[in-house]
């Protein structure tokens, strides 16, 4: 009898556990900042403001990511780059940038740049590493710092969200 009432807890531990994550996927309920996606300690959700683009959305899901990619940080630069950290259901980070935003023309490695790896700064910035190159992109609400592989230094400040 006792075994049979453990049995029965830890299924019912397990489908209520199933049924709260088929729920956060299908964006019903979404984690708070300090709530991790499982008990594994992988990273924490941040919290989110919509969806990112749908460019963002497909370029995400060619580097691996799950489910929606929403969006934890947006910001426009001086020179009108508009860059987007997002983050997916497994609490990943990936960065996508584009000149003129979403109404301008989107051309990876043209006008536009995917980042996946982004990690973030104890300070609230984000940072990528491009693995193309080397280039290090480091960003806040403040500015957008570029550090080339032989280390020399572009920066553009923010002027918007």
């Amino acid at each position: 009898m006792v075994i049979a009432t453990v049995l029965l807890t830890i299924i019912g531990m397990i489908g209520g556990y199933l049924l709260s994550e088929r729920r956060d996927a299908r964006g019903t309920a979404r984690p708070s900042a300090s709530a991790t996606t499982d008990a594994s300690d992988g990273p924490s959700l941040l919290p989110t403001e919509g969806l990112c683009p749908d460019q963002t959305q497909e370029m995400g899901h060619r580097n691996g990511a799950t489910g929606d990619l929403l969006q934890v940080f947006r910001v426009t630069t001086e020179r009108k780059t508009v860059i987007w950290i997002c983050q997916d259901d497994r609490g990943r980070l990936f960065y996508h940038a584009n000149r003129g935003g979403t109404a301008a023309p989107w051309k990876e490695g043209v006008t536009a740049l995917f980042l996946a790896g982004v990690t973030r700064q104890d300070d609230g910035s984000f940072q990528a590493v491009a693995p193309q190159d080397g280039n290090t992109f480091s960003i806040n609400r403040e500015r957008l710092l570029v550090t080339k592989s032989d280390g020399t230094e572009a920066e553009q400040r923010v002027v918007g969200d």
